[in-house]
């Protein structure tokens, strides 16, 4: 590591910890030569996505959109930045699991879709609304319908299997 201050390549590590996700390493470094103290961070490099468009383009994954995208639908509702946090990973985690470089935004939604539906509601219906490219009143109410009957057939019926 480059000291931020000297620019020196000489270090020694004087802690090393988990951070609070468990994603990534933090490391307290002291430069050998200014003695300055500073903290890196150490985490898994991922696969390098990319987004397949509906109009065929191509384009990097860009995590920030997601992220960005999640927090409108979320806003002014009573979910944490913390629940929102975990959804992106959760979505992240979800997407490289597949071990495809190129993912339609298709399947990207619809992963985003089922976090959401278990988050939160509203913030499911406006996703959806953006997402699916509601048109009219009677699209709100037919995806309301189909969030009230997935709702109602995941109380009633209890995963039997925790992942």
């Amino acid at each position: 590591m480059r000291c931020p201050k000297c620019g020196s390549l000489e270090d020694k590590v004087i802690d090393s910890r988990l951070s609070k996700d468990g994603a990534s390493i933090r490391r307290r470094r002291e430069c050998l030569d200014c003695e300055t103290r500073y903290t890196t961070y150490e985490e898994i490099e991922r696969v390098e996505l990319r987004a397949i468009k509906r109009d065929g383009r191509h384009e990097p994954f860009e995590r920030h959109k997601l992220l960005t995208s999640i927090v409108k639908a979320c806003e002014k509702r009573p979910v944490g930045m913390e629940q929102i946090e975990q959804a992106v990973e959760d979505v992240l985690q979800e997407l490289e699991a597949a071990q495809k470089r190129e993912i339609p935004t298709a399947t990207i939604g619809a992963t985003v879709m089922e976090r959401l539906h278990t988050l939160d509601p509203i913030a499911y219906v406006r996703y959806a609304s953006v997402y699916r490219q509601f048109q009219e009143i009677g699209d709100f109410i037919e995806e309301i319908h189909t969030y009230e009957k997935r709702a109602v057939k995941t109380a009633a019926q209890p995963e039997l299997f925790n992942a």
